[in-house]
């Protein structure tokens, strides 16, 4: 049976298909991308982190915001202290662009993740290509020996990867595949669900040394705060800053500066 999720790479790969260069002309890009920003840095720093995203859409809530100029937002977040910009760049669900990503990483001095659904060895290229410096794995769309690559494809070019789990299987092979950095997202994304027991059940089973980020229904400050709780070292949140009159003074709320 279909998942929310299978539908969502389906639509990926077809649109990857539209837009795919040859490998000389990515490897060009690749050389011109720059120097790579170093996520893995910004997220150690002390205290809870928070990757702020520009987020149009969503699959489960549809339109969220009308984001005209993403680089002013990015601009918005990192003046008020975000230690990393996730940029959406799938176009069908999230209404997110590769140009997007480009336009916030000139903006910015921030390490930028990029938020896709990345299933092949050639969109881990692009991703630096384009200047991801940090790039989404997300353990539900990929077996093993996906996951154990495209992370150490990604670290030969210089990125840093968060791989995203959602239950304890997940957890248990994204652990297995030496991940640095592990997001819970609390909504699975074959269901759109929300599970709120994630973060208490996973958070603190991931091993000392990753970074821990807590993803999905994150509003309050009470939220932040039990996260905190359960061990998480940042926070990935989208549609709580793209719906705020303030989304700086949003981020200040949050992690309580």
């Amino acid at each position: 049976m279909s998942t929310v999720l299978d539908s969502i790479i389906e639509g990926v790969l077809e649109d990857l298909e539209a837009r795919r260069i040859s490998e000389v002309e990515l490897a060009e890009q690749i050389s011109a991308a720059g120097e790579v920003r170093d996520a893995y840095a910004a997220l150690s720093n002390p205290g809870t982190q928070i990757i702020a995203e520009v987020k149009r859409a969503s699959p489960s809530k549809g339109p969220l915001a009308d984001i005209a100029d993403p680089a002013s937002l990015a601009t918005r977040y990192e003046s008020a202290g975000a230690a990393v910009i996730s940029v959406l760049t799938e176009a069908r669900r999230f209404s997110g662009s590769i140009a997007d990503l480009k336009n916030v990483r000139q903006a910015i001095s921030l390490p930028v993740l990029r938020k896709d659904f990345i299933v092949t060895e050639y969109q881990v290229r692009e991703t630096r290509a384009i200047g991801g410096d940090l790039m989404l794995l997300i353990v539900a769309a990929l077996d093993d020996h996906q996951l154990r690559d495209y992370q150490s494809l990604a670290r030969e070019l210089g990125m840093n990867v968060l791989v995203e789990v959602h239950d304890q299987e997940e957890l248990e092979r994204a652990v297995a595949s030496s991940a640095k950095i592990i997001g819970v997202n609390a909504r699975n994304l074959k269901t759109l669900e929300i599970n709120d027991g994630a973060f208490a059940e996973l958070l603190p089973q991931i091993p000392e040394g990753i970074i821990t980020v807590a993803e999905s229904g994150i509003s309050t400050r009470e939220q932040v705060a039990l996260a905190e709780g359960f061990g998480a070292k940042a926070i990935l949140v989208g549609e709580t800053l793209v719906r705020a009159g303030d989304p700086a003074q949003a981020i200040m709320t949050l992690l309580r500066r």
